[in-house]
């Protein structure tokens, strides 16, 4: 019992510590051209950590690596990396190669691969594939981006409905042209049409003699290839989904399945993809792009977010008297802006997450208004105290005080409402929330929060 527990390992950090340790001296080798006495520690590594290795590199450094040993890297490597690192992958491999490893690549990876090339660079890798993997890459082409269609695998196990569990072992263990993982076995009709599935492990717990269509799962739920992934990756969560069978819709042939492991991929892409977005960025998250780049990117938006300024500053300028007459209201005036957007940010987080989670439906939706609003209320109170005192103490001035005190109450509650609203209504209008929520959000707390501000400066305090 000892000798066998002395054969396990248990992981923690030790593949960060040791892919840092190659980082630093894959580098080191670089620069002191010895980098030939790193090849079967750079081939040994796992691709997701090789592709770690390939990040932590400039780009010079990453063009050395790829020029010595770029033609043995593993096919996997291509969906390892992303963005400006895909780039130079591909940019230093033969093109012969790149088919080579595409081919050895389940479809549904090579087509995420195909997908981020120019269009170019598409055909030139596409005319190099074979007959049948060129074939099922221009068949996921002809789907929308971000469909089910191009998100699915073509590789899948379809046995007849009415054979029984000893020929279906068989024919798993004698079949070489099967995929190299798979959950679920699936039962078809004479049209090639789902009628049901039997998961591996079922199959392998039954005895031979069972028919296999008393293991399969009687509730079947077959999806459409146009369906939008995410909303597969919901009923995937909500379900608890393995895998899921894809029928052409007009023939309800069988053409595809989503797995898990890609349904994983989405809920990661699309929950960095509202992250992005909520801050204005877009697509924008590849750490390896250039400074002019990334400016670039950013620009469109902090322009976008200039326009709001410039609207709340007009506000401003309503009140330039009173201003000069209060100068402490210049000093204040941020404070009631600020804590305005920052309540209002966090409603609008969570009313984001709500509606890409699917759980604001109309009822739930009134009640998740409400609460808010009562948060914004509570919160509102607690802070207008604490801003009426600092107030009245700093400047001795019980009246601006009172007055900020009910600018920031009044300021945070229509956060809280506003931070609902606002994605709600994007939402059902058909705009993404994620997207266009912050620079409503943004100007109607500052618009709301001057003018509540500096009206009741300019009646009470002038």
């Amino acid at each position: 019992m000892s000798e066998q527990a002395q054969t396990l390992s248990f992981s923690s950090d030790a593949n960060a510590a040791s892919v840092e340790d190659l980082l630093q001296r894959l580098v080191d080798a670089i620069r002191s051209n010895r980098l030939a006495e790193l090849r079967d520690d750079i081939l040994a590594l796992h691709p997701a950590d090789l592709g770690d290795v390939l990040e932590g590199l400039s780009r010079d450094e990453r063009s050395t690596v790829l020029l010595a040993f770029g033609d043995e890297l593993a096919a996997e490597i291509l969906v390892e990396v992303e963005g400006v690192v895909l780039e130079d992958v591909l940019e230093h491999l033969d093109d012969q190669v790149i088919s080579e490893n595409l081919g050895e690549l389940n479809s549904d990876d090579a087509i995420d691969l195909l997908e981020d090339l120019d269009e170019v660079a598409k055909q030139k890798i596409l005319s190099s594939l074979s007959a049948a993997k060129r074939w099922a890459a221009e068949d996921a082409l002809r789907y929308p981006e971000f469909s089910t269609g191009r998100l699915m695998a073509r590789e899948f196990v379809t046995v007849p409905a009415d054979w029984n569990v000893g020929q279906t072992i068989d024919f798993l263990r004698a079949e070489p042209d099967l995929p190299d993982d798979f959950y679920d076995i699936y039962l078809v009709d004479e049209a090639y049409r789902p009628i049901g599935s039997a998961s591996v492990s079922h199959v392998l717990r039954t005895r031979r003699q069972e028919t296999l269509s008393d293991v399969a799962k009687g509730d079947l739920r077959v999806f459409s290839p146009m369906l939008d992934q995410e909303e597969l990756a919901h009923t995937f969560r909500q379900y608890g989904f393995s895998s899921a069978p894809i029928a052409d819709e007009e023939t309800g042939r069988l053409v595809g399945v989503v797995t898990l492991d890609d349904i994983v991929h989405v809920i990661d892409e699309e929950a960095e993809d509202d992250l992005m977005r909520l801050v204005g960025l877009g697509k924008e998250s590849d750490i390896n792009r250039s400074s002019l780049q990334t400016a670039r990117n950013r620009f469109i938006w902090l322009t976008v977010n200039l326009a709001t300024a410039v609207l709340a500053s007009m506000v401003i300028s309503l009140f330039q008297g009173t201003i000069q007459e209060v100068v402490a209201l210049a000093v204040l005036m941020p404070i009631v802006a600020s804590m305005g957007g920052n309540a209002g940010t966090q409603t609008l987080a969570v009313a984001v997450r709500a509606l890409a989670m699917k759980d604001l439906r109309a009822r739930k939706a009134v009640q998740f208004i409400t609460r808010e609003a009562l948060v914004g209320m509570f919160n509102g109170i607690g802070f207008a105290a604490i801003a009426f005192a600092f107030s009245a103490l700093w400047f001795q001035d019980l009246m601006l005080g009172v007055v900020i005190g009910v600018a920031m109450l009044v300021n945070l509650i229509v956060a809280g409402i506003s931070g609902t609203l606002v994605p709600i209504v994007l939402d059902r209008l058909n705009v993404d929330p994620a997207n266009a929520s912050a620079v409503f959000l943004t100007t109607i707390t500052d618009v709301v929060g001057f003018l509540v501000f500096l009206g009741l400066a300019a009646a009470f305090l002038v």
